[in-house]
């Protein structure tokens, strides 16, 4: 990686609360003034620092928070889904397509739209920057190994045992990837728990989730990629979610993207029952039971710490657009993988067919209308495709915990951590 020489960044981060404005340095989360939990944004000067790129992720980067671009980062694909949206009673459904679909073009290489993210958080870091360590229910880790390897950027990622299924890749993982499993009867919840202990350690540093205005920005290209494609803002953007960070991520973009006087598009947040915490806390129902965590189809949705109440967070982003959070159950999201792999012959991940299920209640029970101009965010696709058409290598764990239960596990597994890197460290430099 090459040095950032301060003042050359082409933005300034905002904290969404205060106003304060800083000069970023690649590693910036959180607004040093004392107030109410608030994510900092991305404000853009009238020029970019980089020419557009021809295709992919960084044609884009004007309008992203990077230092450095990687042409080879492909983008989202925008399609005219005619056919689908007959299948579901609408006129003018666009798709984005996030995965591996080469008759359309799409290359993302570990076949979600958390590629896009990890490609601009690693472009956003200062020279020789920490172990970034980021914890993952399995497709962001996937994301955040693959693009990391590739570009050598140390990374520590933690995952829940289930999430080894998505962690297969063209070759082996630089050892600069390290990867922690907690095995047993750990879930997502409990891998975010541990990565906040490690992210103490020192030489090692969160990645931030959705207060990195990398992450969000990064995930807005989906928007700005549907506003070249259709000339301009859809009328309902819909995604499902776990932590909402894309959607918000995709409302910023649009905010960038609109002319005086522009409505913004409504956002429909989708969320797989049983386990919708954004669903009831928009509804102010009571909170889902950690318990029911194991039990969605899309795994990849589970979060029990969205960013609701924080400034510039899903509740006000929401208001905002004047969106919902819609819900729908796992027989539902099996049956739309099914009908959106028959219509437009191409499969789809569960989090996907979470969106497309619900988006199809919307329009049976009158909440979307049949003309609206309504963008679906498939955010995951192609992995039964890919793997028929490139031989895939299983990622080796760097270390196994087996999770000793909620309340010991994530200072126990900071503290084999700590331990592993100390001995990793000592014999690098005596072989020196």
């Amino acid at each position: 990686m090459t040095g950032v020489r301060p003042g050359t960044r082409h933005y300034v981060v905002v904290c969404s609360s205060c106003g304060t404005r800083y000069e970023d340095d690649g590693l910036l989360l959180d607004c040093s003034r004392r107030h109410e939990p608030a994510f900092l944004r991305t404000e853009y000067g009238r020029n970019g620092s980089h020419g557009r790129e021809s295709a992919g992720l960084f044609r884009h980067a004007p309008l992203l928070p990077v230092v450095r671009t990687f042409p080879e980062a492909p983008g989202p694909v925008v399609h005219h889904a005619t056919r689908l949206g007959r299948r579901i009673g609408l006129d003018r459904l666009w798709v984005a397509f996030n995965g591996y679909w080469p008759d359309r073009g799409a290359y993302l290489p570990t076949c979600t739209f958390k590629d896009l993210e990890a490609y601009t958080v690693l472009g956003r870091l200062p020279a020789d920057p920490p172990v970034l360590v980021i914890p993952s229910a399995g497709n962001t880790a996937a994301a955040f190994a693959w693009a990391a390897t590739r570009h050598q950027v140390p990374c520590l990622l933690v995952v829940p045992a289930p999430a080894l299924e998505r962690m297969r890749f063209p070759a082996p993982l630089d050892p600069c990837v390290r990867i922690v499993v907690l095995d047993g009867t750990a879930t997502y919840s409990d891998a975010i728990a541990a990565a906040d202990l490690i992210s103490a350690l020192p030489g090692h540093h969160a990645e931030g989730g959705a207060r990195n205005v990398g992450r969000r920005d990064g995930l807005g290209t989906v928007m700005l990629a549907a506003a070249d494609t259709l000339g301009g803002l859809p009328e309902t953007y819909v995604q499902a979610v776990g932590s909402g960070t894309g959607a918000i991520g995709c409302h910023e973009a649009a905010h960038r993207l609109r002319s005086e006087g522009d409505a913004l598009p409504r956002l429909l947040m989708c969320q797989n029952a049983p386990f919708a915490p954004l669903h009831e806390a928009w509804r102010s129902a009571d909170p889902a039971d950690p318990a029911l965590e194991h039990e969605p189809l899309a795994r990849e949705l589970t979060n029990r710490r969205p960013p609701f109440t924080v400034r510039g967070g899903v509740r006000d982003v929401l208001t905002e657009s004047g969106g919902d959070v819609l819900r729908t159950g796992n027989v539902a999201a099996l049956d739309a993988m099914a009908l959106f792999e028959e219509v437009e012959g191409i499969d789809i991940e569960p989090g996907a067919g979470v969106a497309l299920a619900a988006l199809a209640q919307a329009v049976r029970d009158g909440l979307v209308r049949r003309d609206e101009l309504v963008l679906l965010n498939i955010t995951g696709g192609g992995r039964a495709r890919q793997a028929r058409d490139l031989a895939l290598i299983p990622a080796e764990p760097w270390l196994r915990v087996p999770w000793p239960g909620r309340e010991a596990g994530p200072r126990t597994v900071a503290e084999l951590v700590a331990e592993r890197s100390t001995g990793l460290t000592a014999a690098t430099e005596a072989a020196r």
